[in-house]
């Protein structure tokens, strides 16, 4: 190995004194990367890199202290894109242009194409249980144009989501192609992420042939979507027109650009209120679009949609939804504000709070957790069948109290993770949904009194796993997501959080926050990686958690602690708490004295630090102990039955 790396810098020596001085300073950087790299890395010996990751570090592209590395690089496109839906038909039929820029070093020699909608197709391979509504032909490509050329794809080779296509001619880096696609399909009657909501209500989502990801530790993205892990996509512009009749609504991802061309007079008034209100207006009412006093009467309305820096684009039509919107301040330090929109059926009582529950969520995750202030100017609650995410919208089923409360929060968490941040859905679920799960837990305790996101999240989110029966619970988190089924929704929901929130325990409040920040300050609008998260806060935290990245992400431990011994000594007490199940966890240990008083401590993630199986505490009292009890509270313990101790 050592051979190798002096070889490459001999290599690079001497290519330098070809080409003289011109490139001093960029190669002096790049020798000090070289050689500082794999010191740096060896900080995080104890931690496994895949192979393709530590190509990355290695290349320069990512930094060992949590940052990007100096030639750190992703590519992007531009989207243009037209669709044309005219229910009761369900037949979708698009065209878009693509200019994508090739950022890399590398020289491409053929470009890889998401077809999602083929995930419908009979025979598919997917995740879990489809109905027979949700098959269909998937999706037929009618014309593909790259730079000119149109004979690179024919009917073959669009049988799954992801397609890999030749070039005429490589794209070189720095420079860009072109391209035109034409598609159809039928959207899906079973209505879940996309699909029919009812006979003239649409949620479309995945709908547009997109270019995968091209990125510095992978290369070209691949992995077939089953309907279970989500998605990795590039930052794009994109220009949206949805044609649909008159007297439908579009609410869509992005900026609507011609209110005026689509909507009546009076709706354009109130929509143009939004921005500056804190009450809820209602844009249009049940009786008004029965009246035809809301759209247009044009035989076919084009909505014109705009948005930037986004990783994809989602739509949802209806000819009877209620409409209603306001705004809140999302950053204080401007002043800027974000609209809440709702779109909802007459039956839909979990979405009469909808506007003002969403604006809630955005307000407290702006200023308090993450506390990086919402980064798009709107949101959009879509009432639909998914509980499900998209960049500016959500599809969300209708559930009344805090239960609805609670999905809206996940799902408009998601807006940070994974959209703001980039992260590889489809790899490392666990920077996307433990996130969200972990902020739909605090933001729940922060309106609610009743104990209910505790409970739930007992229940939902550790107790469905906890159980030592349940056969798949002692998986890495680590595991790509591509790899897991009955662990996945553990592996990407629950175990994350409990360790985002363990971490939280062992740093304090204070330094979690600051070092969340520093790291979605670095990576937003990148590509994050878990390696550049791990050591993003070693690098904030000044000492390395190697232990505890260990602990939790790469180990198949579990929760189950047990007193050992509790013996009596001239200051008090030395406890020993075995940690049977492995898992780092904060516990508190609960007393109860003789003379009937009772007392709590709480011990921090820190106490496993020099040995995970095993805690010696010294429990300092003059007091008889009459029993003593370890409580892990949100960390279920599997066997609780040797969590208590009566003393003698």
């Amino acid at each position: 190995m050592y051979f190798l790396r002096f070889f490459a810098l001999f290599s690079l020596v001497n290519n330098f004194s070809m080409s003289g001085f011109r490139n001093l300073f960029n190669t002096f950087l790049f020798v000090l990367l070289f050689l500082f790299v794999p010191v740096l890395l060896c900080k995080s010996q104890t931690l496994k890199v895949p192979p393709d990751v530590k190509k990355a570090y290695l290349k320069g592209s990512r930094s060992a202290d949590g940052r990007p590395g100096l030639k750190y690089w992703q590519n992007s496109a531009v989207y243009d894109i037209e669709v044309t839906v005219l229910p009761p038909s369900r037949a979708v039929k698009g065209s878009e242009s693509i200019t994508y820029t090739n950022n890399s070093p590398d020289t491409l020699k053929s470009i890889v194409i998401r077809l999602v909608q083929n995930n419908h197709k009979a025979g598919a391979a997917r995740f879990g249980n489809s109905g027979k509504d949700y098959i269909t032909d998937g999706i037929t490509i009618d014309r593909f144009v790259v730079n000119g050329t149109e004979d690179l794809w024919n009917d073959k080779m669009g049988q799954t989501t992801s397609q890999e296509v030749k070039l005429k001619e490589p794209l070189l880096p720095g420079r860009s192609l072109s391209m035109a696609v034409d598609w159809h399909y039928s959207i899906s009657r079973q209505s879940g992420r996309e699909g029919m909501i009812d006979s003239t209500s649409f949620f479309l989502a995945y709908f547009y042939p997109r270019i995968s990801v091209y990125d510095d530790y992978n290369g070209w993205d691949k992995t077939e979507f089953t309907g279970g892990p989500e998605f990795y996509n590039d930052f794009n512009s994109y220009s949206l027109k949805v044609n649909v009749p008159a007297g439908y609504l579009v609410w869509a991802t992005g900026d609507l650009k011609n209110a005026g061309e689509v909507l009546q007079p009076a709706i354009v008034q109130r929509l143009n209120k939004v921005p500056a209100s804190d009450s809820t207006i209602v844009i249009a009412g049940l009786q008004e679009q029965a009246a035809g006093k809301v759209t247009l009467k044009k035989d076919v309305n084009t909505w014109h949609f705009e948005s930037a820096n986004v990783s994809d684009v989602a739509a949802g039509i209806s000819n009877h939804f209620i409409w209603e919107a306001a705004s809140v301040v999302v950053d204080s330090k401007t002043g800027r504000r974000a609209e809440m929109h709702a779109a909802y059926s007459e039956k839909a009582a979990g979405f009469r709070e909808m506007v003002q529950d969403g604006r809630y969520a955005l307000n407290w995750f702006s200023h308090v957790m993450p506390g990086i202030p919402y980064p798009y100017p709107k949101m959009t609650a879509f009432e639909g069948n998914a509980d499900m995410e998209y960049p500016m919208m959500i599809n969300d089923t209708s559930i009344e109290g805090l239960n609805g409360r609670r999905i809206t929060n996940h799902e408009i968490a998601h807006s940070w993770f994974p959209f703001f941040m980039g992260t590889n859905e489809s790899r490392y679920g666990f920077m996307d949904e433990g996130w969200a799960t972990t902020l739909e837990l605090l933001i729940g305790r922060s309106y609610d009194n009743t104990g209910f996101a505790d409970s739930n999240y007992k229940k939902g989110r550790v107790g469905t796993w906890s159980n030592p029966d349940f056969a798949y619970a002692d998986v890495p988190i680590i595991t790509p997501s591509t790899e897991l089924k009955e662990a996945y929704r553990p592996n990407a929901y629950g175990k994350p959080s409990l360790a985002y929130m363990a971490l939280r325990d062992l740093l304090g409040g204070e330094l979690f926050k600051k070092g969340l920040q520093t790291y979605m300050n670095r990576w937003n609008g990148k590509h994050p990686l878990p390696w550049d998260f791990f050591h993003s806060f070693n690098d904030v935290s000044g000492k390395s958690l190697n232990w505890f990245w260990k602990n939790w992400f790469f180990s198949a431990n579990h929760i189950d602690l047990a007193v050992n011994s509790v013996i009596r000594t001239g200051t008090g007490y030395t406890l020993t708490v075995e940690n049977t199940g492995g898992f780092a966890i904060p516990f508190n240990v609960l007393l109860e004295y003789r003379d009937g008083t009772a007392a709590q401590t709480h011990y921090t993630p820190e106490v496993w630090r020099l040995d995970e199986k095993k805690a010696v505490i010294a429990i300092k009292t003059p007091k008889e102990i009459r029993s003593l009890k370890i409580d892990g509270d949100l960390f279920l313990d599997a066997d609780t039955s040797n969590n208590i101790r009566i003393v003698k």
